[in-house]
This record gives structure tokens, C-alpha cells and sequence, in this order.
């Protein structure tokens, strides 16, 4: 299948073909972590989508061995030493979280690998996910002294449960390919070879239905105002915990390869 490129960003290729609009994370070397422009190259394709009447689906993946390692923690680290703002380690207004909040145009995911922080939460927006039979899931925002984002304090407890969803945040649990399907996170665990072609495969699905029908039932099956609420509050606790001596000790310790000690401070 011939495909269109439409976009290239720094790190971020878009493509797009029979209704679909493909983005794919290219920042294999490090893990496909996440940076303010590919955020943003992200969020203006998702955006896009919905003013484009050549696409009627969008497509999320990844090049490398794994989705994403989610945010740099570099820029965390320096908004917690007075380096930098919260606003340019992406939260306090991260716009790929708002334009997943506002989406019309429905989103299919292809996870390979490991997918970190916001390459979990993420998910929760999609209509459709699919996982690499090898995929591990984890949300270590407790871990690095953080809070949860992208609305999931709200989302992920509705769909898998408190106990669990408290068990992923504050302990770090890792969940696999089967209990994301099991628990209903993902759709299916396929082998990585076949990864893309059942993305590729159902996104065009979604793309050839009747596309008002489509965006009608997608838009009663979510509540835009209510995600950005949450997503609003969520952001004001992480800018203020970025800052604090928990964080400074939590990034401490992950550059430093030790376990952190947080029993003198509270």
C-alpha cells in the first residue's frame, strides 16, 4: 500500500493513506522518550485530523523495540533545580494531553515493547489498542515523587478498578500484554510481527464505517470537559510536585542507579 507523507517532524513522521492518518514516534536511540516538539507534533496531527476530510482515523506507533520511555526525565530534573519552567518539561499545558481530551476523530493504537508514564496514559484516550505480545505497561509517577497525568487518576480506576489502578500509580506495577487485555486496557496481544498490519488493519476498518456515525458515537461514549477538568487538576499538582524535595530525591537516585530514600522527608 502506497502511503502519503504529509508531515515530518523532529522525530515524529506522519503519513497518510485510505482514511488513515499514521504517526509514528522515531526516536529509537532513546527509546522513543517524548520532547516538547514531539509532543506537539503529535497533538497538531491529532487536531488536524478533524479538519481533514481525508482522514477519518489516526494511527499511533512507534519505530525502535519499544513505544516510549514517556518523558525525558532530564527536563524534570532541571525544572527541579530552578533550570527550567514546569511549561518546558511539557506539563502546565502538555498540548498532546488536551488534543487527546478534544479528539473527535478516533485513534487506534499500536503498542511494541515497553510503554512508560504517559505511553500508558496515553492509551486510555484511544478507541482501539493494540499490544505486542512482549508489551509492559507501567505508570511510575509515585516512584519519581510525581502524580499521575493525562486524566488517568480519573480514567484508569473506571476502567480496571481502584485497587489496581492504585497498585500501577503508587507501587509501580508493571502490567503485561495479557493483563492489558484481560483488564480491558487493550483489544488484543499479537505477536510484534504482526503488530502494525492488525493496527493498520483495524484503523482502515474504522475509516471505511459511515464516518458521522463514527464521530457521533465516539463523542457520546466520552465527556471532553470533564478529561480537560481533570487533566487541569492533575497538572497543577505535578508543577508543584516537580519542585519539591521528594522529586529532588526521586531523580537523584534514578541518575544515580540507587534505590531512593524518602523515610526523612514528609
Amino acid at each position: 500500500m502506497s502511503e502519503t507523507l504529509v508531515q515530518t517532524a523532529q522525530h515524529v513522521l506522519a503519513e497518510k493513506s485510505a482514511g488513515v492518518l499514521t504517526l509514528t514516534m522515531n526516536r529509537p536511540e532513546k527509546k522513543n522518550a517524548l520532547t516538547r516538539e514531539m509532543y506537539q507534533a503529535l497533538a497538531d496531527g491529532i487536531d488536524g485530523a478533524e479538519f481533514d476530510k481525508d482522514v477519518r482515523c489516526v494511527l499511533i506507533q512507534a519505530n525502535g523495540d519499544m513505544f516510549t520511555a514517556g518523558n525525558d526525565l532530564g527536563d524534570f530534573a532541571a525544572v527541579n533545580a530552578g533550570e527550567a519552567s514546569a511549561q518546558d518539561a511539557r506539563r502546565g499545558g502538555n498540548p498532546l494531553l488536551s488534543a487527546l481530551a478534544r479528539a473527535k476523530t478516533p485513534i487506534v493504537a499500536a503498542v511494541n515493547g515497553r510503554a512508560v508514564g504517559v505511553g500508558v496514559t496515553m492509551l486510555l484516550h484511544c478507541d482501539l489498542v493494540y499490544v505486542s505480545e512482549d508489551a509492559l505497561l507501567t505508570t511510575p509517577f509515585v516512584n519519581l515523587a510525581l502524580v499521575p497525568e493525562a486524566a488517568s487518576s480519573l480514567q484508569l480506576p473506571e476502567r480496571i478498578g481502584h485497587a489496581r489502578a492504585f497498585a500501577m500509580f503508587v507501587l509501580g506495577e508493571p502490567v503485561d500484554a495479557a493483563k492489558a487485555v484481560a483488564w480491558g486496557i487493550a483489544n488484543e496481544a499479537v505477536p510484534t510481527a504482526q503488530l502494525r498490519a492488525k493496527a493498520r488493519a483495524a484503523a482502515e476498518a474504522v475509516a471505511a464505517r459511515p464516518p458521522s456515525a463514527v464521530a457521533i458515537t465516539k463523542a457520546l461514549m466520552r465527556d471532553p470537559a470533564r478529561l480537560a477538568a481533570r487533566i487541569d487538576e492533575e497538572g497543577r499538582h505535578f508543577s508543584s510536585q516537580l519542585k519539591t524535595a521528594e522529586a529532588k530525591e526521586a531523580f537523584a537516585a534514578f541518575r544515580e542507579k540507587r534505590a531512593p530514600d524518602f523515610s526523612k522527608l514528609g
